[in-house]
């Protein structure tokens, strides 16, 4: 018996050995590119189909609103690609007001947040750079946003019946950042 624990443990630390030899030179080439990259949206793994939408004057209006409060919160262009896809989703860029009986909840605004839930006054709700920010807010308090896919940082904020429908908007939102980040 103490041959097979004896042969296991040696087995998982060759394991650990060869994954730490080959991670290291493939984690330092990562870092490189990372440094790289720096300052550009990058698209992390787009996960399946994706939607796009002919965006009128108001909805490109909102897209740039959502940037600048980016900006203004000192994030990178990876929290604007992941809110203009929560946006785009939520309400495809329109800035909803009380929508009647086609109203999920209570819910407003770029993000269909929600006053009920403590996201803020229907009037700040509706305001782009405060649903924004407040958007935002919560995202920087989910550990590791960054890096995680769009959709799992977008539904953790969130909390939607459809969490897997943030995926479908990256490529658009992207390309949107893409273009008005420096404008």
């Amino acid at each position: 018996m103490n041959t097979i624990i004896r042969k296991s443990v040696l087995g998982v630390a060759g394991l650990a050995f060869a994954g730490g030899v080959f991670a290291g030179p493939i984690a330092a080439h990562a870092d490189e590119a990372h440094a790289a990259t720096a300052g550009k949206p990058v698209a992390v793994s787009v996960q399946g189909a994706q939607s796009t939408i002919t965006l009128n004057a108001e909805q490109t209006a909102n897209a740039k609103a959502i940037i600048a409060a980016t900006k203004k919160a000192g994030l990178p262009e990876r929290a604007a690609v992941i809110s203009i896809a929560t946006s785009l989703q939520e309400s495809k860029l329109e800035n909803l007001g009380h929508l009647g009986d086609k109203n999920d909840h209570d819910s407003l605004g770029l993000f269909q947040q929600r006053p009920s839930s403590g996201w803020g006054t229907p009037e700040q709700i509706t305001d782009p750079e405060y649903s924004t920010l407040a958007f935002l807010k919560g995202l920087k308090q989910v550990d590791g946003w960054q890096d995680m896919p769009l959709t799992k940082a977008a539904q953790t904020v969130q909390v939607s019946a459809y969490p897997d429908a943030y995926a479908q908007w990256e490529k658009q939102a992207t390309d949107l950042v893409n273009q008005h980040w420096n404008s």
